[in-house]
Parts: structure tokens; sequence; C-alpha cells
């Protein structure tokens, strides 16, 4: 009698190039346009179309950051819409919060980081809504007190850098702009110089933690880095009441998709370990 063996797995296919150039280009657009990294579009995207679980989409959207958020500082940059000093002081405290934040995405488990990230979107879409930006507002002064909040604020943007894979901007932007008096394109570019150093200290770390896909970053990185500058070209045309309400309206969205996701997963693993159990 013949013995049947059984059958071999098949091997996960990677994600087409294409599949990862359209998740980047989306991010890299809303870049340029609202001075974030991409990332809170581009880890729901990651999870949802290239199959990655929380950690490593994070990770991933993280390291996708670094070209996007150079090409759309120096667009900003050209135009005079970057304030280098304040981005130095805010960027020293991004390089050390984005290191904790990257080891702190090794060691949560991930149902956490499902449900932190998800309070993060509706955090952000409730500010959004509640504060309209101007466009033109008064230079930043540096004193004392400045300096040490903006350290403060490099801090914790640092910190949900390296945990939820974002650059920060979504911290960054509002805070310039309440804070510090920025306008909103001004906050807009200054943030993204800051992203540079950020995301950079946070990849070093995930990628010797072994929890980034830097394949997928890299394709995802190219692609975004091409569409900020559309990006940034749109920010010049939407006013600041429009620019606020889109965002917020896309960042609601993408909470909406990731809660679906997030009650599905949870179902899922109660079930399996019922079974266990049982």
């Amino acid at each position: 009698m013949t013995s049947v063996e059984p059958p071999v797995p098949k091997a996960h296919a990677p994600v087409s190039w294409l599949r990862l150039a359209l998740i980047g280009a989306i991010g890299g657009l809303l870049s340029g346009a609202f001075g974030v990294g991409g990332g809170i579009l581009m880890v729901p995207l990651f999870v949802a179309f290239a199959g990655m679980d929380q950690r490593r989409a994070s990770a991933t959207s993280l390291a996708a950051i670094v070209p996007t958020a150079i090409a759309g500082s120096i667009t900003y940059f050209l135009s005079g819409e970057v304030a280098l000093i304040p981005a130095l002081f805010v960027a020293a405290g991004g390089i050390v919060g984005s290191w904790l934040g990257a080891l702190l995405l090794r060691r949560l488990p991930l149902g956490w980081l499902r449900w932190l990230f998800i309070a993060l979107l509706v955090a952000v879409a409730v500010r959004m809504l509640l504060v309209v930006p101007e466009r033109a507002a008064a230079q930043v002064e540096l004193d004392a007190l400045t300096i040490v909040g903006m350290v403060g604020l490099g801090l914790v943007i640092g910190v949900a850098s390296g945990l939820f894979g974002i650059g920060g901007g979504l911290v960054m932007v509002p805070a310039f702009i309440v804070f510090f008096g920025m306008s909103d394109l001004v906050a807009k570019g200054t943030s993204l110089a800051v992203m540079i150093p950020t995301a950079v200290s946070g990849t070093i770390t995930n990628a010797r933690g072994g929890v980034v896909d830097l394949r997928a970053g890299l394709i995802a990185g190219v692609a975004a880095t091409a569409a900020s500058f559309g990006g940034v070209a749109l920010a010049h045309l939407l006013s600041p009441e429009w620019s606020t309400w889109l965002f917020a309206a896309l960042v609601v969205i993408a909470a909406v998709q990731l809660t679906v996701r997030a009650v599905r997963l949870q179902k899922k693993e109660q079930k399996e370990r019922g079974e266990r159990v049982a």
C-alpha cells in the first residue's frame, strides 16, 4: 500500500511591489499635504493590504517615512517654510523618544498596540475638528521655557514615532501652531524636518530588533517620496479650513477600518483560546 505524504504548506508569497508602491504613494501625498509622515494611513494600509501585523506595519511605515520626510522638508525649505532652529531642539528630544518608542514596540502585546493606535487616531480627529490654524502667524521667539518645551515635545513625538510607526506630525503640527504660534505651512515644513532624524533613529532600532520589512519599506518609501511633491503643492492650494476637515475625515476612516479589524482579530483570538482549552 502506497503511503500518502501530507501536503507541504505553501510559503506566503511576498506582497507585490505595485501594492506596496500604492500604499507608499498614498502616504507620500498625505505627507506633503498635511506635514505628517504618512504613517497614520500607511500603517492600516500595510495591515489591510500587505498582511502585516500591527507591530511590523508600524516599524515598516516608520522606515518608509525617512525618504518622504527628506523630500517634503526640502520642498518646504525652498519656499522658506521651515524653522530650522526650533526643528533642531525638537529633533534632539525626538531622537531619544523614538529609541524609547521602538523598544516599547517590541515589548507591548499586539492587542495593546492595536487599541492604542486607534485611540491616537480618534484623539487626532477630535483635535483637528476643534482647532483651525491660521495661514499667517508671528515669528517664534526662543527663550529658555520655549526651548525646554520644544525638547519635551520632541520626546513625546519620538515615543509616538517609534511606537506607532508615524512621523509625529499629527502631534507636532498642532503643537507648533497652538503653543509656538507658527503658521500652518511653517508648522508642516518644520514637522517634516524634525521627522528625518526621528524616523532614522527609530528605524535603526527596529531593524536591529528584526521587526521591520525593509523591502516593503524601501518600495513604499520611494513611491511616497515621488508623491510627496504633489502633496506639498496641494497644501498651498488648500485653505487651512479645507486642509483640517479633509485630513480629519481621512483619520476617522482609518480609525473605523482598524477598529473593525481589531474587533474581528480579538474574536478570532478568543475563539482559538477557547478551542485550546476545550
